[in-house]
Protein backbone atom coordinates (compact mmCIF):
# COMPACT_ATOMS: atom_id res chain seq x y z
CA UNK A 1 0.00 0.00 0.00
CA UNK A 2 1.08 3.57 -0.69
CA UNK A 3 2.03 5.67 2.32
CA UNK A 4 -1.04 7.92 1.95
CA UNK A 5 -3.29 4.85 1.76
CA UNK A 6 -1.67 3.48 4.93
CA UNK A 7 -2.33 6.77 6.70
CA UNK A 8 -5.98 6.69 5.58
CA UNK A 9 -6.39 3.12 6.83
CA UNK A 10 -4.72 3.76 10.21
CA UNK A 11 -5.89 7.35 10.78
CA UNK A 12 -8.60 6.68 13.37
CA UNK A 13 -6.19 4.55 15.45
CA UNK A 14 -3.47 7.23 15.60
CA UNK A 15 -2.94 9.44 18.64
CA UNK A 16 -3.57 13.19 18.25
CA UNK A 17 0.18 13.83 18.00
CA UNK A 18 0.61 11.08 15.43
CA UNK A 19 -2.25 12.58 13.41
CA UNK A 20 -0.42 15.92 13.38
CA UNK A 21 2.69 14.13 12.15
CA UNK A 22 0.65 12.23 9.53
CA UNK A 23 -0.89 15.49 8.28
CA UNK A 24 2.60 16.90 7.78
CA UNK A 25 3.64 13.81 5.80
CA UNK A 26 0.61 14.24 3.54
CA UNK A 27 1.27 17.96 3.05
CA UNK A 28 4.84 17.19 1.92
CA UNK A 29 4.20 13.90 0.17
CA UNK A 30 5.63 14.99 -3.18
CA UNK A 31 8.93 16.27 -1.73
CA UNK A 32 9.12 14.03 1.34
CA UNK A 33 12.44 12.54 0.28
CA UNK A 34 14.12 15.94 0.53
CA UNK A 35 13.60 16.08 4.32
CA UNK A 36 15.22 14.38 7.27
CA UNK A 37 13.05 12.73 9.91
CA UNK A 38 14.05 15.37 12.45
CA UNK A 39 13.01 18.18 10.08
CA UNK A 40 9.60 16.55 9.55
CA UNK A 41 9.13 16.29 13.32
CA UNK A 42 9.95 20.00 13.69
CA UNK A 43 7.52 20.92 10.88
CA UNK A 44 4.76 18.92 12.56
CA UNK A 45 5.54 20.30 16.01
CA UNK A 46 5.94 16.81 17.46
CA UNK A 47 8.83 14.93 19.02
CA UNK A 48 11.20 12.77 16.99
CA UNK A 49 9.97 9.79 19.00
CA UNK A 50 6.39 10.51 17.86
CA UNK A 51 7.49 10.66 14.23
CA UNK A 52 9.35 7.36 14.65
CA UNK A 53 6.28 5.74 16.23
CA UNK A 54 4.18 6.93 13.30
CA UNK A 55 6.59 5.35 10.80
CA UNK A 56 6.38 2.03 12.67
CA UNK A 57 2.60 2.27 12.93
CA UNK A 58 2.46 2.66 9.14
CA UNK A 59 4.58 -0.45 8.68
CA UNK A 60 7.97 1.19 8.11
CA UNK A 61 11.02 0.37 10.19
CA UNK A 62 12.35 3.93 9.95
CA UNK A 63 12.48 6.95 7.64
CA UNK A 64 15.05 5.27 5.42
CA UNK A 65 12.43 2.65 4.63
CA UNK A 66 9.96 5.45 3.82
CA UNK A 67 12.49 6.83 1.34
CA UNK A 68 12.80 3.37 -0.24
CA UNK A 69 9.02 3.23 -0.47
CA UNK A 70 8.95 6.57 -2.31
CA UNK A 71 11.70 5.43 -4.67
CA UNK A 72 9.65 2.30 -5.40
CA UNK A 73 6.65 4.46 -6.29
CA UNK A 74 8.77 6.46 -8.71
CA UNK A 75 10.16 3.31 -10.34
CA UNK A 76 6.59 2.03 -10.72
CA UNK A 77 5.70 5.06 -12.85
CA UNK A 78 4.64 7.61 -10.25
CA UNK A 79 7.36 10.30 -10.34
CA UNK A 80 7.80 12.45 -7.24
CA UNK A 81 9.72 15.67 -6.80
CA UNK A 82 13.17 15.18 -5.29
CA UNK A 83 14.77 18.55 -5.71
CA UNK A 84 13.90 21.59 -7.81
CA UNK A 85 11.00 22.10 -10.21
CA UNK A 86 10.38 19.33 -12.76
CA UNK A 87 10.87 19.89 -16.47
CA UNK A 88 7.91 19.80 -18.84
CA UNK A 89 8.20 16.07 -19.53
CA UNK A 90 8.44 15.16 -15.84
CA UNK A 91 5.55 17.48 -14.98
CA UNK A 92 3.35 15.86 -17.64
CA UNK A 93 4.18 12.45 -16.22
CA UNK A 94 3.29 13.56 -12.69
CA UNK A 95 -0.01 15.00 -13.90
CA UNK A 96 -0.84 11.84 -15.83
CA UNK A 97 -0.26 9.65 -12.78
CA UNK A 98 -2.53 11.86 -10.67
CA UNK A 99 -5.27 11.91 -13.30
CA UNK A 100 -5.21 8.12 -13.64
CA UNK A 101 -5.56 7.71 -9.87
CA UNK A 102 -8.51 10.13 -9.88
CA UNK A 103 -10.51 8.70 -12.77
CA UNK A 104 -9.97 5.07 -11.77
CA UNK A 105 -11.42 5.50 -8.27
CA UNK A 106 -13.44 2.31 -7.62
CA UNK A 107 -16.38 4.09 -5.95
CA UNK A 108 -17.22 6.47 -8.81
CA UNK A 109 -19.98 4.16 -10.18
CA UNK A 110 -21.57 3.98 -6.71
CA UNK A 111 -21.50 7.77 -6.31
CA UNK A 112 -22.90 8.23 -9.82
CA UNK A 113 -25.83 5.97 -8.98
CA UNK A 114 -26.63 7.95 -5.82
CA UNK A 115 -26.49 11.27 -7.69
CA UNK A 116 -28.62 9.99 -10.58
CA UNK A 117 -31.38 8.76 -8.26
CA UNK A 118 -31.33 11.61 -5.72
CA UNK A 119 -34.30 13.94 -5.32
CA UNK A 120 -31.93 16.91 -5.02
CA UNK A 121 -28.17 17.35 -5.28
CA UNK A 122 -26.31 20.11 -3.46
CA UNK A 123 -22.67 20.65 -4.48
CA UNK A 124 -20.52 22.89 -2.30
CA UNK A 125 -16.90 24.01 -2.15
CA UNK A 126 -14.91 26.89 -0.71
CA UNK A 127 -11.79 28.75 -1.85
CA UNK A 128 -9.96 26.83 -4.60
CA UNK A 129 -12.47 24.01 -4.26
CA UNK A 130 -15.32 26.24 -5.48
CA UNK A 131 -14.36 26.16 -9.20
CA UNK A 132 -14.30 22.36 -9.04
CA UNK A 133 -17.71 22.33 -7.33
CA UNK A 134 -19.12 24.80 -9.88
CA UNK A 135 -17.79 22.75 -12.80
CA UNK A 136 -19.29 19.59 -11.32
CA UNK A 137 -22.67 21.29 -10.97
CA UNK A 138 -22.56 22.57 -14.55
CA UNK A 139 -21.91 19.05 -15.82
CA UNK A 140 -24.49 17.34 -13.59
CA UNK A 141 -27.27 19.77 -14.51
CA UNK A 142 -26.93 18.59 -18.12
CA UNK A 143 -27.99 15.10 -17.02
CA UNK A 144 -30.57 15.82 -14.30
CA UNK A 145 -32.59 18.59 -12.67
CA UNK A 146 -32.38 20.00 -9.14
CA UNK A 147 -28.61 20.41 -8.85
CA UNK A 148 -27.52 23.46 -6.89
CA UNK A 149 -24.07 24.85 -6.07
CA UNK A 150 -22.91 26.84 -3.06
CA UNK A 151 -21.98 28.95 -1.39
CA UNK A 152 -23.18 31.86 -3.50
CA UNK A 153 -21.74 35.33 -2.78
CA UNK A 154 -22.91 36.62 0.62
CA UNK A 155 -24.64 33.30 1.20
CA UNK A 156 -24.53 31.24 4.40
CA UNK A 157 -24.95 27.49 4.19
CA UNK A 158 -27.27 26.65 7.06
CA UNK A 159 -30.45 27.41 5.14
CA UNK A 160 -29.31 25.21 2.27
CA UNK A 161 -29.24 22.15 4.52
CA UNK A 162 -32.73 22.63 5.93
CA UNK A 163 -35.18 20.40 4.10
CA UNK A 164 -32.62 17.87 2.89
CA UNK A 165 -33.33 14.25 3.72
CA UNK A 166 -32.46 10.62 2.93
CA UNK A 167 -33.42 11.00 -0.73
CA UNK A 168 -30.87 13.78 -1.30
CA UNK A 169 -27.11 13.95 -1.92
CA UNK A 170 -24.62 16.55 -0.72
CA UNK A 171 -21.32 16.60 -2.62
CA UNK A 172 -18.63 18.45 -0.66
CA UNK A 173 -15.45 19.43 -2.51
CA UNK A 174 -12.71 19.96 0.05
CA UNK A 175 -9.15 20.32 -1.12
CA UNK A 176 -6.42 21.57 1.14
CA UNK A 177 -6.58 24.90 2.95
CA UNK A 178 -10.19 24.22 3.80
CA UNK A 179 -11.97 26.97 5.76
CA UNK A 180 -12.57 26.93 9.48
CA UNK A 181 -15.89 25.24 10.11
CA UNK A 182 -15.48 22.64 7.38
CA UNK A 183 -15.88 19.75 9.85
CA UNK A 184 -18.92 21.45 11.35
CA UNK A 185 -20.59 21.66 7.95
CA UNK A 186 -19.97 17.96 7.31
CA UNK A 187 -21.39 17.07 10.70
CA UNK A 188 -24.53 19.15 10.10
CA UNK A 189 -24.98 17.82 6.57
CA UNK A 190 -24.81 14.26 7.91
CA UNK A 191 -27.61 14.95 10.42
CA UNK A 192 -30.02 15.65 7.54
CA UNK A 193 -29.94 11.99 6.53
CA UNK A 194 -28.69 12.88 3.03
CA UNK A 195 -25.82 10.92 1.53
CA UNK A 196 -22.72 13.08 1.97
CA UNK A 197 -19.94 12.60 -0.58
CA UNK A 198 -16.53 14.15 0.12
CA UNK A 199 -14.07 14.77 -2.72
CA UNK A 200 -10.66 15.94 -1.55
CA UNK A 201 -6.91 15.42 -1.56
CA UNK A 202 -5.26 13.05 0.96
CA UNK A 203 -5.10 15.77 3.63
CA UNK A 204 -8.92 15.55 3.91
CA UNK A 205 -8.74 11.98 5.21
CA UNK A 206 -9.36 13.25 8.75
CA UNK A 207 -12.92 14.06 7.64
CA UNK A 208 -13.57 10.72 5.92
CA UNK A 209 -15.29 9.20 8.95
CA UNK A 210 -17.92 11.98 8.89
CA UNK A 211 -19.24 11.22 5.41
CA UNK A 212 -21.02 8.46 3.52
CA UNK A 213 -18.42 8.09 0.78
CA UNK A 214 -14.87 9.48 0.58
CA UNK A 215 -13.40 10.02 -2.91
CA UNK A 216 -9.69 10.70 -2.56
CA UNK A 217 -8.33 12.78 -5.43
CA UNK A 218 -4.67 13.86 -5.54
CA UNK A 219 -3.44 17.39 -6.11
CA UNK A 220 -0.07 17.94 -7.73
CA UNK A 221 1.95 20.75 -6.21
CA UNK A 222 5.38 20.32 -7.74
CA UNK A 223 5.29 23.97 -8.80
CA UNK A 224 4.39 27.06 -6.79
CA UNK A 225 0.64 26.59 -7.30
CA UNK A 226 -1.45 23.44 -7.01
CA UNK A 227 -2.62 21.78 -10.20
CA UNK A 228 -6.31 20.85 -10.34
CA UNK A 229 -6.01 18.72 -13.47
CA UNK A 230 -6.85 15.52 -11.56
CA UNK A 231 -9.94 16.95 -9.80
CA UNK A 232 -11.29 18.28 -13.09
CA UNK A 233 -10.67 14.89 -14.70
CA UNK A 234 -12.56 13.20 -11.86
CA UNK A 235 -15.46 15.64 -12.38
CA UNK A 236 -15.60 14.72 -16.06
CA UNK A 237 -15.59 10.97 -15.39
CA UNK A 238 -18.13 11.26 -12.56
CA UNK A 239 -20.50 13.40 -14.66
CA UNK A 240 -20.21 10.94 -17.53
CA UNK A 241 -21.11 8.09 -15.17
CA UNK A 242 -24.10 10.05 -13.86
CA UNK A 243 -25.35 10.66 -17.41
CA UNK A 244 -25.08 6.95 -18.07
CA UNK A 245 -26.92 6.14 -14.84
CA UNK A 246 -29.74 8.54 -15.76
CA UNK A 247 -30.40 6.53 -18.92
CA UNK A 248 -32.97 7.78 -21.40
CA UNK A 249 -34.12 10.56 -19.08
CA UNK A 250 -30.60 11.99 -19.12
CA UNK A 251 -30.37 11.79 -22.90
CA UNK A 252 -33.75 13.50 -23.31
CA UNK A 253 -32.65 16.28 -20.97
CA UNK A 254 -29.43 16.82 -22.96
CA UNK A 255 -31.44 17.13 -26.18
CA UNK A 256 -33.93 19.53 -24.59
CA UNK A 257 -31.12 21.75 -23.29
CA UNK A 258 -29.48 21.82 -26.73
CA UNK A 259 -32.77 22.78 -28.38
CA UNK A 260 -33.26 25.56 -25.83
CA UNK A 261 -29.76 26.89 -26.53
CA UNK A 262 -30.58 26.97 -30.25
CA UNK A 263 -33.91 28.77 -29.80
CA UNK A 264 -32.35 31.40 -27.54
CA UNK A 265 -29.11 31.71 -29.48
CA UNK A 266 -27.14 31.49 -26.24
CA UNK A 267 -24.15 29.54 -27.54
CA UNK A 268 -22.33 29.40 -30.84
Amino acid sequence: MRIDERIAERHDALTPQERRAAATLLEHLDDLATYRAAELADLAGVSRATMSRLFRSLGFEDFDEVREHLRALRSAGEPRLVDGAPNAEALASIEQAAILRAIEHPRIPEVAGLIALARKVYVIGWRNSYPVALHLREQLVQARADVEVGPAPAQTTGEELVGLGPDDVVVVVGFRRRPHGFAGFLAEASTTGASVILIGDPTAVAHASQVSIWLECPLQHSLAFDSYAAPMAMVSVLADAVLGACGRAGSRRVRSITETYERMGEVE
